[in-house]
């Protein structure tokens, strides 16, 4: 998944961009307000996490511009203000935990913060987002648990690396569904990662030996899908 990071203490912003991206998720990291805005104005992401006393423009100013934003956009933008917010800040009183959630954040988490913890209630909004209500999703013999980040083929255990792992997710959530490789490198980079011209392909052809070639489809010209072979 593609998240957005807003935060301007660097060492929390490095913990929390560095652990992010060991779970699979490509990281875009902005240190402002403004700067926020223009990533918002520019992408559309899966989920964002939100400090609100930020430098140049409030958190909160941010999370009511961006939700007011919904709808505004047809075609691959529609999506643009619906995205999943988690508020992380100091501010810990209940005045403004209302008010966060009353401008539209999901998720409310006061530092300091555990790590785990972050990752776990990350996790819980993307499910939620997916409208999915467990950790595992279940499809032609594989299951996959988010929450534990393993894999199982036809209940035996499955060794993934990480970015595998996440074009794995991917797929199962959208089953049947076609994904570009566009797509999938916009869920698996970020800002400042290097994306080979065949990565997409290296880790498909690693997924189709470890769970069957059958299993993903190729899409010429569009690009792959999940399928109930095995």
């Amino acid at each position: 998944m593609r998240l957005l990071l807003v935060e301007d203490d660097p060492m929390i912003g490095e913990n929390v961009r560095d652990a992010l991206r060991a779970e699979g998720h490509a990281v875009d990291w902005v240190c402002d307000g403004e700067a926020a805005e223009l990533s918002l104005r520019s992408l559309v992401y899966d989920l964002i996490l939100l400090d609100l006393g930020l430098p140049k423009r409030d958190g909160l100013e941010v999370l009511k511009r961006y939700r007011a934003s919904q709808g505004a956009s047809e075609g691959a933008q529609a999506d643009r203000g619906t995205a999943p917010v988690l508020v992380i800040t100091a501010r810990d009183s209940t005045h403004e935990l209302v008010a966060g959630l009353d401008a539209g954040a999901d998720d409310y988490l006061a530092k300091p913060f555990d790590l785990p913890e972050l990752a776990a209630r990350v996790r819980a909004l993307l499910r939620r987002r997916h409208g999915q209500v467990q950790a595992k999703l279940n499809y032609a013999g594989i299951e996959l648990d988010d929450a534990g980040h393993t894999v199982l083929l036809e209940g035996a255990p499955l060794h993934l690396s990480v970015r595998e792992f996440a074009v794995l997710h991917a797929l199962m959530l959208n089953p049947g569904k076609v994904l570009s490789r566009a797509v999938l490198e916009d869920k698996l980079y970020g800002w400042g990662e290097e994306v080979g011209s065949n990565t997409i392909e290296v880790f498909m052809h690693g997924l189709r030996k470890k769970i069957g070639a059958a299993r993903i489809a190729t899409v010429r010209g569009v690009g792959y899908r999940l399928t109930d072979s095995a």
